[in-house]
């Protein structure tokens, strides 16, 4: 599937509306390939996204779905944190969300996938069992899933993986670790990571962190990956649902910086007032903070809102997701021949 795509670009699925069936369909028709974003999402509306690309495209493209979490939540500590962020509420005059326990429609959203035969199922947030693949596999899906480690990657080729997405930490959102786990994250950056999985796992790879040019394409494929996925890179794509508020946000200098303050994962953003205030604070608690902060995050402050970002965010650049996609593949090609030109 990959080695087919005649630009190696992926676009990554990105949840909260930023991943269109527009933007998905432009990448997938430019030669790359597009993703929605399940996340969020009822199942209902990703049958009717699923059904938007079909009538855009008739060339592959995937969809992402989030693994439900099952790591142990610590109640006070989440009891603590919704006292803390009563003064944000204050603050935007609204409420605070219920700190709830769900799936996010695991069971319907598989069925959709399934039903519709989707080209490309990936997950993130963990590993689906070897039945659940199998399944989607029969339905002639190619199964993707996203890895942190070495240890995930060897989980996931024995479960059935088609294919890998290795994620280093240098990537915007959140970060894709099956184990929602308290303590230090892994913090091991995209190349060393490639390298890492690449001695652990024989499966085709695609690489995403921090990408942002042609140069960048072509690094990891060198570095041994079938393809390159980008998300920041596409947010200023005018197909994309980006807020004009994150917009404005992600082409400015600004640091960014991993964190658990908006839901409970750690995922990283632009650092703004909320996350300098709350990051120390938050509970691993996922999606429980997230449905907490949800009506903060929407009150339309910058200084309150997840404005999730690569560590290259301020490389992106407002264009048409085609152009981009056909900008980072001949880019790709012409880094590949530079560099074979000078140690010929």
């Amino acid at each position: 599937m990959l080695d087919e795509l005649r630009h190696p670009v992926v676009q990554a699925p990105m949840a909260g509306g930023m991943s269109t069936p527009e933007l998905a369909a432009a990448v997938s028709n430019a030669g790359g390939l597009g993703f929605l974003a399940a996340g969020y999402l009822i199942p209902r509306d990703v049958r009717e996204q699923v059904h938007a690309v079909r009538r855009l495209t008739d060339q592959p493209f995937g969809v992402n779905i989030f693994v439900p979490d099952t790591s142990t939540v610590d109640g006070p500590a989440l009891a603590r944190y919704r006292d803390r962020l009563t003064v944000e509420a204050q603050r935007y005059g609204v409420e605070l969300g219920d700190a709830v326990d769900e799936d996010d429609g695991w069971i319907g959203k598989l069925a959709v996938v399934r039903e519709e035969r989707v080209p490309v199922v990936s997950f993130t947030f963990g590993c689906p069992d070897s039945f659940v693949m199998a399944e989607l596999k029969e339905a002639g899906c190619t199964v993707v899933v996203t890895v942190t480690s070495a240890t995930e990657a060897s989980k996931a080729v024995a479960a059935g993986a088609d294919a890998l997405c290795v994620q280093g930490s240098e990537a915007g959102a959140h970060r894709g670790t099956f184990q929602n786990n308290a303590g230090p994250l892994d913090d091991t950056s995209l190349l060393p990571l490639l390298r890492k999985v690449i001695a652990a796992v024989d499966a085709p790879l695609i690489a995403t962190g921090g990408l942002s040019c042609g140069a960048d394409v072509a690094a990891v494929l060198v570095a041994g990956a079938r393809a390159a996925q980008l998300g920041t890179m596409f947010l200023l794509c005018p197909e994309a649902g980006t807020s004009q508020v994150h917009r404005d946000a992600l082409v400015r200098e600004g640091r960014t910086a991993v964190t658990r303050a908006f839901t409970g994962r750690p995922a990283r953003a632009l650092v703004n007032r909320f996350v300098t205030k709350h990051s120390a604070a938050a509970p691993t608690a996922y999606p429980h903070v997230h449905h907490l902060t949800r009506m903060l995050r929407g009150a339309g402050d910058p200084e309150a809102m997840s404005l999730w970002a690569g560590q290259a965010h301020e490389f992106a650049r407002e264009m048409p997701a085609a152009e981009l996609v056909t900008t980072l593949g001949d880019g790709a090609r012409a880094a590949i021949a530079e560099a074979a030109r000078r140690f010929s």
